[in-house]
């Protein structure tokens, strides 16, 4: 089965620790992509997303608009974070491991999602049918290239994601 993320229900949130006092939080508002995914054969899904990093904001102009410079996004020169799924294992009950390729400033690199609470089936008032799940990962951004801040007394290196997803497919 084939499903679209629905970027209207869909967002990407970092959360990233400041001068190591606080947390700084932002969101990415426009998410897409396809899942394929058939509850009897979970370790056969599939997921290929997108994420715009001009969709960024943190509730501070000032600080998305620093976000998309090249000392971090660099959004005018990479303006999409992917992430292409290699491999999805049970991790028990509607929880998985996604295992893929994340792209984030032209730079890729393998990282696993954890993958929690794949909701069952609903159908919606178009009559498509709907499902949910979130995923998070804790990753370098020194990994992807974010080299503001090397020694990360303002800015942290560990960075949290956390991705809440709500996709849909026609009714068959």
């Amino acid at each position: 089965m084939t499903y679209q993320i629905d970027s209207m229900h869909s967002s990407a949130r970092f959360k990233i620790r400041h001068m190591m006092i606080a947390n700084i939080s932002g969101t990415f508002d426009t998410v897409s992509g396809t899942v394929e995914f058939d509850p009897a054969h979970p370790e056969a899904a599939r997921l290929d997303a997108n994420i715009d990093v001009n969709s960024l904001h943190t509730g501070e102009a000032k600080r998305d608009g620093h976000l998309k410079t090249p000392e971090f996004f660099d959004a005018e020169n990479h303006p999409s974070i992917t992430f292409r799924s290699k491999k999805i294992t049970s991790s028990g009950g509607n929880n998985y491991k996604a295992t893929g390729d994340l792209t984030v400033r032209g730079v890729t690199r393998e990282v696993t999602l954890d993958v929690e609470g794949l909701s069952g089936e609903v159908t919606d008032m178009w009559k498509l049918q709907r499902r949910g799940v979130a995923a998070s990962v804790r990753l370098s951004r020194k990994d992807f290239g974010i080299i503001f801040d090397p020694d990360g007394a303002m800015v942290s290196d560990a960075v949290d994601i956390t991705l809440d997803v709500e996709m849909t497919r026609a009714a068959s």
